[in-house]
């Protein structure tokens, strides 16, 4: 019900994006002067800047093809669905308060209802984010809803503008770190001057993750970044992550699982490889009991820096979970990746604090085009149930490709990945795969 009430409020504000660019005329206020722009969305506001309203948007349409380990017979499969469909709306009221909706109305599934996570059952759509921030203590920002937390560098780059199509394998060993899983939190941040930013949030964690008298994990997230230089291809970036929660009272999904950068052999209700998609398990297990674990904590470690139309970034992150109870092990994983990029028509990837931003063509006619490269390391260490007779399982991942940014609205990009896994294989023996993802974007 609430996703009908929300798709025929979505209809009724794109009919007045559009009617907007289409008609111009008169208007009155009894307050302050307002300005409309059309750019980029539909965005009003006041001249005084107390009041405005932003409508935009994204569109990710992705196609892949894939083998070897990536499937459980080592055949070829593909995939094509949505890996995002945005709708935003934003703005300031009464000068010291934003709020923030994001509805995906794809979610991986491309509308066929076979099923979602975070907190969706139908696998149709979900609340990226749907949050209220106080910004009266400025720079200090308070913000309360639902939102991903603040962990890594990738992360807090938008998925509009990450280089690859997918986000580093290395979050993979730690999901929890950078998403709300269908919770509500609050989270403190700020920052001193152009170069220094932080952020501490609590997020409670949706029903798949509460403890038996139906008490919610609690998840607490830190982040500090130190950003002496910080402008557009001229980047030096450090930066610091953690996070824990505590699973002691908690019967939870303990499985370590990595899709090794192709989203396609499981998309979580999309069009996928379906039966014969292969996700590598690296560590833990599902249904995992009561009094097994006790405290969940992760590292991360940040690095980036950009001179011209070349940048260079790393993260690095480190898991324990802790053993409880006397038959059990305690769980490590730990995993990097090291990126490169390079714009061949000269352009340089905007940076704000804390996080990249888009690349914007300087020619209107070719566009930007931007290379890339990373690798991604990933391994766990497992000495309890399946993973007891065998060494560490390790996954290295090669990314090669190309982004093409036709103007500020339009990108179309894709790249070729080929794994090597240690100490697992697919049903038939293979250790390796290879295949290619990719992706047509709008943004508005």
């Amino acid at each position: 019900m609430i996703r009908k009430h929300f798709a025929g409020f979505a209809a009724s504000a794109m009919a007045l994006a559009i009617s907007a660019q289409a008609f111009a005329g008169t208007v009155t206020t009894d307050g302050a002067d307002i300005v409309v722009k059309t750019k980029g969305g539909l965005e009003v506001g006041t001249t005084d800047k107390a009041f405005s309203f932003k409508l935009g948007g994204r569109l990710q349409a992705d196609y892949s093809r894939f083998d070897g380990f990536y499937t459980v017979n080592g055949d070829t499969a593909d995939a094509g669905y949505f890996r995002r469909a945005f709708l935003e709306i934003g703005g300031i009221a009464f000068t010291d308060w934003a709020y923030q909706v994001n509805y995906d109305f794809s979610h991986n599934a491309g509308g066929d209802n076979r099923g979602g996570s975070n907190g969706d059952a139908n696998g149709d759509g979900y609340f990226d984010e749907a949050s209220v921030s106080y910004l009266g203590f400025a720079p200090i920002a308070i913000k309360v809803g639902r939102f991903d937390p603040d962990f890594g560098l990738e992360k807090a780059t938008s998925s509009k503008w990450v280089t690859a199509q997918e986000r580093t394998a290395a979050y993979d060993l730690a999901d929890y770190v950078n998403s709300h899983n269908g919770g509500m939190g609050v989270q403190v941040s700020g920052n001193y001057g152009a170069s220094l930013y932080g952020s501490a949030g609590i997020m409670a964690n949706d029903a798949t993750n509460q403890d038996e008298d139906g008490d919610s994990v609690k998840q607490y997230n830190l982040r500090g970044v130190f950003a002496p230089m910080h402008e557009a291809g001229n980047v030096l970036h450090l930066g610091v992550n953690y996070a824990a929660r505590d699973l002691q009272d908690t019967a939870f999904d303990g499985r370590i699982r990595s899709r090794l950068g192709m989203r396609g052999v499981s998309t979580d209700g999309g069009q996928d490889a379906g039966n014969n998609g292969n996700r590598l398990v690296l560590a833990g297990a599902n249904n995992t009991p009561v009094g097994a674990f006790d405290n969940d904590s992760t590292w991360g470690l940040e690095a980036a820096f950009a001179a011209g139309p070349f940048s260079i970034q790393s993260e690095y992150l480190k898991r324990e979970v802790e053993a409880k109870a006397a038959n059990r092990d305690d769980i490590e994983a730990d995993g990097y990746y090291v990126q490169l990029a390079y714009t061949l028509t000269g352009e340089a990837r905007d940076y704000k604090l804390g996080k990249f931003d888009k690349i914007k063509p300087a020619n209107k006619g070719l566009g930007a085009w931007e290379v890339f490269y990373r690798y991604d390391n990933i391994s766990a260490e497992d000495d309890n149930g399946a993973f007891a007779n065998i060494d560490d399982v390790e996954a290295k991942v090669h990314n090669v490709g190309v982004n093409w940014y036709a103007n500020e609205a339009v990108k179309i990009g894709g790249y070729y990945v080929m794994t090597k896994v240690d100490n697992a294989t697919n049903a038939v023996g293979d250790d390796d795969g290879d295949g290619f993802v990719v992706r047509a974007q709008y943004v508005f």
